[in-house]
């Protein structure tokens, strides 16, 4: 739920509901967790504290509690210890008393151990922030590069450091302190330390210095609900047939878009047993760079959702119906129309796992073959229809190894008039 949202629903205003988020580092304050659940199953919850009071007024032992609790005689040793009401003198144990004292115990802000201890500070600072040197020792202050994207909220700008993550910081103080118990931190009290207002031992300008640079934290939650809504199980490349990974059969192909300067974009088609290779003109469209961009508007710069869909369909309606079975494709929201791409081209859409480029391998390799033509950092819009044909003729011109020197046109060929050659006798 975004920050907005949940303010709405607990009846703030959105800015006040933002301002809590940034405040918190973008992570749920304390003082919002209720004492009924704890943050997690570590920690005892109220009602195994009431369960403990009933069990001991009954004569129940340290050791029968905890199997009773399924908890370690240890835990409930300590909670009578820790948590027991004194003032009539004794250690007499309630769960209203018990719950406020480790309530108590639990509040924040406490001193952080990055403020009490200077050492450990200075450590965790120079492996944040260190200025990077050169071999002959020069200090290189590197350019201060600035974020550009859109998509990835605020972020503090890039400039070049030592850059340990908070991980590699607490796994390497073991190793460099072995006997100083005194120099240990988790990563997550770094993150804390950075990121959490109120908490700031560490300013806030590290977070520079982190390889994403992201200004708040990311609650875990939302990234796990950051999928593709046009994906659904049974088109996962885990539901393809076998049989199109063994390239026995052609007309099974595999897609995607190679992106240039300014948001240009060619797309690539590539038949998986011959290698044969159809590109695709994604011009931009009227309005690109002069327009104000609109929210859930057209993609002007041409490979959006319907643009790639019209683009595939005119290319691939020309071959024949069994040279067009099936396209697999990478999670881009540009492949989003693919329903209709079947009914149009009555080609069947099969989606690659996330970061999984190699179940497209081929497609990848002729992606870098390319990129002699097209190479990275240039304005792909350039190119016009012709030019793009010219290349993806001069690529099904080349003789491929794995073709045994034959061309993907010629072998592309040779499969068509044989396919015909076997009709031709079925009807005869």
């Amino acid at each position: 739920m975004a920050s907005e949202d949940a303010a709405i629903e607990a009846g703030i205003s959105p800015a006040v509901g933002t301002r809590w988020f940034r405040e918190a580092g973008g992570i749920p304050p304390s003082r919002f967790g209720p004492s009924a659940k704890p943050i997690s199953g570590r920690y005892l919850s109220f009602t195994e504290r009431e369960e403990i009071a009933l069990l001991r007024v009954r004569g129940y032992s340290i050791r029968e509690v905890g199997r009773c609790l399924g908890r370690a005689a240890s835990t409930i040793s300590r909670e009578l210890r820790r948590n027991a009401a004194t003032r009539s003198g004794g250690l007499e144990y309630r769960a209203t008393t018990a719950q406020w004292h480790a309530d108590r115990a639990a509040r924040r802000p406490k001193r952080a151990k990055l403020a009490l201890n200077v050492a450990l500070r200075t450590y965790v600072e120079e492996r944040l922030a260190g200025v990077v040197v050169a071999p002959s020792g020069g200090l290189i202050p590197g350019p201060t590069v600035s974020w550009k994207g859109r998509r990835h909220g605020p972020r503090q700008d890039r400039r070049w450091a030592n850059a340990w993550s908070p991980e590699q910081i607490a796994r390497r103080l073991p190793v460099d302190f072995p006997d100083d118990a005194t120099m240990r931190i988790s990563h997550e009290a770094i993150y804390q330390a950075l990121f959490v207002q109120g908490r700031g031992v560490l300013r806030r300008e590290l977070t520079a210095c982190l390889r994403t640079g992201r200004a708040l934290r990311m609650p875990r939650a939302r990234t796990r609900r950051r999928g593709k809504p046009f994906l659904s199980p049974e088109i996962m490349i885990s539901q393809r047939p076998a049989a199109i990974a063994d390239r026995a059969v052609p007309g099974h192909w595999e897609g995607d878009l190679i992106l240039g300067l300014g948001s240009s974009a060619i797309g690539t088609l590539v038949e998986r047993t011959t290698r044969f290779t159809l590109l695709l003109h994604l011009p931009r469209m009227a309005g690109h760079g002069h327009e104000a961009r609109v929210k859930n508007g057209p993609a002007l710069a041409g490979h959006g959702a319907e643009a790639v869909r019209d683009a595939i369909t005119r290319s691939i309606i020309t071959l024949p119906e069994e040279l067009r079975q099936s396209l697999t494709w990478d999670q881009g929201a540009e492949m989003a129309q693919h329903a209709r791409l079947k009914i149009d081209a009555g080609v069947q859409v099969y989606f690659c796992d996330p970061h999984s480029p190699w179940q497209r391998g081929t497609n990848e390799n002729t992606n870098g073959l390319l990129r002699q033509y097209f190479p990275k950092g240039t304005d792909l819009s350039v190119h016009s229809a012709e030019e793009i044909a010219a290349v993806a003729a001069t690529l099904n011109s080349r003789p491929r190894k794995t073709l045994d020197w034959k061309t993907p046109a010629e072998t592309l060929d040779q499969l068509l008039l044989s396919a015909n050659n076997d009709r031709v006798a079925t009807i005869a």
